[in-house]
């Protein structure tokens, strides 16, 4: 994300207590995955794209967030991106709980 003009604050939690941070912003199962930031009033879950994190400021939709599970190989920090990345999905997550599609990748 500091590649991409994001500030950074690093935090090491212990297991249990990211597990309280991600269900206290509105994360259910299904929607969590290893990493877990918060920026201008949203939440940025795992591997999302500073690509898809920018256009969330610019749009601000009435989300809780970014969400990319499961560490997919080829997105940011998960290996190169090209012919063996996996395809995934960025996930908008409601304030309801429900998500949405907010971009594919590849």
């Amino acid at each position: 994300m500091e590649e991409n003009g994001f500030d950074a604050e690093l935090k090491n939690l212990p297991m249990a207590d990211l597990m309280q941070v991600k269900i206290g912003a509105g994360l259910k199962p299904g929607q969590t995955s290893c990493h877990t930031g918060r920026i201008e009033g949203y939440v940025i879950e795992c591997h999302v794209p500073a690509r898809e994190v920018k256009r969330l400021l610019a749009e601000r939709p009435n989300a809780i967030g970014l969400t990319v599970p499961d560490m997919p190989y080829g997105s940011p920090g998960m290996g190169e991106a090209g012919p063996d990345a996996d395809p995934y999905d960025v996930l908008l997550v409601r304030r309801d709980g429900t998500t949405e599609v907010y971009a594919r990748y590849p």
